[in-house]
């Protein structure tokens, strides 16, 4: 282990007692700052705001496809919900229609049509006989 000029022990939660140099107490120096362990490891400290911007914009990425999903569904099912209205709708007019057949079709309705319409009944039919 290397030992440098200028190297003291640290004290972990004692006070520290006065140091002598020759016999004469120093006077008290100023508290050393810290430097954070990536500026000790050399470590790219500007490349984090990076980091953090391409996290953020993953982030928005993920939630605007998530909202587009939940639009897609949303109009899917409205689409769904004016289909089947519209079905329930052509299922109706088919019922009135086939309800109208039934009842026009039947002779006593053909007949007052015909007479509504300015026909009469027939005669009894003529029969010629060969000569």
């Amino acid at each position: 282990m290397a030992v440098y000029q200028g190297a003291r022990p640290r004290t972990v939660g004692l006070p520290g007692r006065p140091r002598l140099f020759d016999g004469v107490a120093q006077a008290p120096t100023l508290p050393r700052r810290r430097a954070r362990a990536a500026v000790r490891a050399r470590r790219n400290v500007a490349a984090r705001p990076g980091l953090l911007l391409a996290v953020i914009v993953v982030a928005f990425m993920l939630a605007f496809f998530s909202l587009a999903q939940q639009v897609r569904v949303s109009a899917t099912g409205l689409d769904i919900g004016r289909l089947e209205l519209e079905r329930s709708r052509l299922e109706d007019t088919a019922l009135d229609l086939r309800s109208d057949l039934n009842r026009l079709g039947r002779e006593p309705a053909i007949r007052k049509q015909a007479i509504d319409a300015g026909l009469g009944q027939l005669s009894e039919p003529i029969v010629l006989q060969p000569n």
